[in-house]
C-alpha cells in the first residue's frame, strides 16, 4: 500500500509556482494577485481563507482579503464582485462558499467575470471543462488528477467509481476522468444518496473517490483488493484526542481499507493540500492569460 501525500506534493508545486513568479517578475510583469471575499464570520470558511493568504505570500502572489459583514445585502456584494471584475490588479479571485442564507449563491457565482473565475464555479467554466475546452477547473477534481498524475497512478480503461454528485466535486471529476487524455479515459459511474447497490459497484472498481460527505461511509467490505482510493471527506468530529475537541474525518474507515488499497490519501493531508495549492495554478494560468487570452 503507498499512501498518496498531498501534503509533500503540494509543496513540490509551490516551489514551482514560486520559480515561475520569479521568472515573471524578473522578465518585467507584474505578480500574480488572488483576492477572496468573505461573507460573515463562519469558522471553517475564516480558517480556509486564512491558509489562502499565507499560501499566496509563500508562492509570492500579491493577495487581497475583502470582509463584510453577515448582513451584508445581496446586491452590495454583486457590487464587489463587480468592482473586483473591472479592477486590472485583481488576476483572480474567489467569493467563499457557504454564503449567509439571505444571499443567492448561484446569483453571485454567475456575476463573476469568468476570466477571473478561479473557483472554477462559473456555468462557462463548468460548460468548457465539460467538453474538454481550456478552462479553470474546481479546484478539488482538479487537484485530485493531479495528484493521480504525479504518482503516475494508470486511469486508462479503469472502473472509476465516484461516490458524490455535487457540482464542486463529484460532477466535475466524473468529467475529467471520463476525457479522451491522461490522466483519464475512465470508465466512471457517479453512485450518490439514492443508489441502492454502492457497494456492488464499488467492488467492481479500479478507482473509488468517496466524495459524500460522510464520515466513514467506505468500509473495507466495500473495497476490493489493489483498489486506489481517494478520500475527499472532510468532516469535523467531536474527539477527546485533541485541544481543539475535534478532528478532521474523512468519507473512507481508513484503518480498515488501507490495507486492501494499492494507492490511498489520508485526512487529513490528502486531497485538502492539492484544493489548495490548485487554486494558486488557477490563479497563476489568469495572470498569464493562459485560458481566455
Amino acid at each position: 500500500m503507498i499512501l498518496i501525500d498531498g501534503k509533500e506534493t503540494a509543496a513540490e508545486i509551490k516551489l514551482e509556482i514560486a520559480a515561475e513568479v520569479r521568472k515573471i517578475i524578473d522578465g518585467g510583469g507584474k505578480k500574480p494577485h488572488l483576492a477572496a471575499v468573505l461573507v460573515g464570520t463562519d469558522g471553517a470558511s475564516e480558517s480556509y481563507v486564512n491558509y489562502k493568504v499565507k499560501d499566496c505570500e509563500q508562492v509570492g502572489f500579491g493577495s487581497s482579503l475583502i470582509r463584510l459583514p453577515e448582513e451584508t445585502p445581496e446586491q452590495e456584494l454583486l457590487d464587489t464582485v463587480a468592482e473586483l471584475n473591472k479592477d486590472p490588479e485583481i488576476d483572480g479571485f474567489i467569493v467563499q462558499l457557504p454564503l449567509p442564507e439571505h444571499i443567492a449563491e448561484l446569483k453571485v457565482i454567475e456575476s463573476i467575470d469568468p476570466s477571473k473565475d478561479v473557483d472554477g464555479f462559473h456555468p462557462v467554466n463548468v460548460g468548457r471543462l465539460l467538453i474538454g475546452m481550456p478552462c479553470f477547473q474546481s479546484a478539488t477534481p482538479a487537484g485530485i488528477v493531479e495528484l493521480i498524475a504525479r504518482y503516475n497512478i494508470e486511469t486508462s480503461g479503469k472502473h472509476c467509481v465516484i461516490i458524490g454528485r455535487s457540482n464542486i466535486v463529484g460532477k466535475p471529476i466524473a468529467a475529467l476522468l471520463a476525457q479522451k487524455r491522461s490522466p483519464g479515459n475512465c470508465t466512471v459511474t457517479v453512485c450518490h444518496s439514492r443508489t441502492p447497490n454502492i457497494k456492488d459497484l464499488t467492488l467492481q472498481a479500479d478507482i473509488i473517490i468517496a466524495a459524500m460527505g460522510y464520515p466513514g461511509f467506505l468500509t473495507e467490505d466495500m473495497v476490493p483488493d489493489g483498489a486506489v482510493v481517494i478520500d475527499v471527506g472532510t468532516t469535523r468530529v467531536k474527539s477527546d484526542q485533541t485541544k481543539s475537541g475535534f478532528k478532521l474525518k474523512g468519507d473512507v474507515d481508513f484503518e480498515g481499507v488501507a490495507p486492501k488499497c494499492s494507492y490511498i490519501t489520508p485526512v487529513p493531508g490528502g486531497i485538502g493540500p492539492m484544493t489548495r495549492v490548485s487554486l494558486l495554478l488557477n490563479t497563476l494560468k489568469a495572470a498569464k492569460k493562459e485560458v481566455y487570452g
